[in-house]
């Protein structure tokens, strides 16, 4: 499955990435406006929908500052090359953004900027900058957890045979960006910076709620060479996600990789399948280097805070490489997310998680817990696979040897020592 999976999703890579022969149709975008917003909208609508052979281009200057005051839906594109120069930065007036952000399509979330198309091209070189002004967004929720209304960056949706590469996402109001509904799609070499500059970050983080990506509905995704730093997921699979690839990875301060959240709505049936995570760097303000949630099997309330009863799997999962740097803690399962972070109930979601190796993980943690699998008793966990895991505990000049099991079946690799220590529900 891996050499299989890696081979999918390597090749289209270069043959989206290819453009035509034609001279590209060009709109530079003007900043000199209060609102860009406008003249953002009008350039994608003038050069972002040609067809055949040929190709338009969006252009956003150097060394420019674009104030956007309000959302932005610039969907159905084809044959469009997009080029980020300058800086993009939105607006801080929150009751704007509350009461008009653009429904994303899953668990009520909404965006400020709605972008999505076809033979897609778009490059920040490097410098180019979406910068979310996030920090009043953290300062005004002051840890609220999926504050209604409150905006994702960019919502990236129905692309499809597309890459989006070199751009720094800076200051995230929420979620930096989601991709959904789209396939065949590279985002390579991007910085995602979202914490809070005025209070030291802990795991009741006050940016919360800034994750790097999630991936929904989607299907041959490539995430590679990525710096990121935030208040929760790194990078997130939600319902749907299937054969992704997330390789080559610097995570400073956040969650980890997550499977989930998934299993929020009730009767539903979602999968995430045929996944590789390899050569990932998780350093010393990270919780976890990767972890898996799911919902209880009990609906309470709606999303996104509440929900649950969802059916599915996730599956054929490898987790390779990872570097260790002194994290909190290294790897965990938890099936107990429920209602505004109810307790209880951890037996009895119906959505299973099975097939899953771990191999070749080492370095430092302050965690003794190798493993913290907290699976549901309605359906257990299966085919869990430790291949060449080791965390070094420099304060006490151990190794970690803990792996703490509910509801694990004939785990491979190693051997249950503990019950569950307490509930996680994160």
């Amino acid at each position: 499955m891996y050499k299989q999976l890696i081979a999918a999703l390597s090749l289209p890579a270069l043959a989206f990435a290819a453009k035509g022969t034609h001279c590209p149709k060009t709109c530079v975008v003007d900043s000199s406006a209060h609102d860009a917003s406008y003249a953002i909208e009008k350039a994608f609508h003038d050069c972002g929908h040609e067809t055949g052979e040929k190709r338009g281009k969006v252009v956003f200057k150097k060394d420019e500052t674009y104030n956007v005051r309000r959302v932005m839906n610039t969907t159905g594109l084809t044959n469009v090359d997009v080029e980020i120069h300058g800086t993009l930065l939105w607006d801080t007036d929150i009751q704007y953004w509350l009461n008009n952000s653009l429904p994303v399509g899953y668990q009520n979330q909404s965006s400020a900027w709605v972008f999505g198309g076809e033979n897609v091209h778009w490059t920040g070189f490097g410098y180019g900058t979406l910068d979310g002004n996030g920090q009043v967004w953290y300062d005004f929720i002051n840890g609220t957890n999926n504050y209604p209304g409150r905006p994702h960056q960019i919502t990236y949706t129905g692309m499809k045979n597309s890459v989006i590469e070199k751009t720094r996402f800076v200051q995230s109001q929420m979620w930096t960006m989601t991709i959904i509904y789209s396939e065949n799609v590279l985002l390579e070499d991007m910085y995602v910076n979202s914490t809070d500059t005025k209070q030291e970050v802990g795991f009741d983080f006050s940016s919360l709620n800034t994750d790097g990506a999630d991936v929904i509905h989607s299907n041959n995704i490539t995430i590679r060479n990525w710096v990121v730093d935030c208040g929760d997921d790194n990078i997130a699979l939600k319902g749907n996600s299937t054969n992704i690839l997330i390789e080559d990875q610097d995570w400073y301060t956040g969650l980890g990789f997550a499977m989930g959240s998934i299993g929020q709505y009730d009767g539903n049936f979602e999968t995430v399948e045929n996944v590789v995570v390899r050569n990932v760097t998780a350093h010393d303000r990270m919780r976890y280097a990767a972890y898996f949630k799911t919902w209880t099997g009990v609906s309470r309330g709606y999303p996104p805070n509440g929900g649950g009863g969802g059916l599915g799997y996730a599956a054929n999962i490898t987790l390779s490489d990872f570097k260790l740097d002194n994290t909190s803690g290294i790897f965990a399962i938890t099936q107990c997310t429920s209602y505004n972070d109810a307790r209880g109930e951890c037996d009895t979601s119906k959505f299973n998680i099975r097939d899953i190796t771990l191999e070749n993980w080492s370095g430092t943690s302050t965690s003794a817990v190798l493993a913290e699998l907290q699976c549901s008793g309605a359906s257990p966990c299966t085919g869990i696979k430790y291949d060449n895991v080791s965390a070094y505990i420099p304060s006490n000049n151990t190794m970690a040897s803990h792996y703490l099991c509910g509801n694990v079946s004939e785990p491979i690799g190693f051997e249950c020592t503990d019950g569950l220590w307490e509930e996680n529900n994160r």
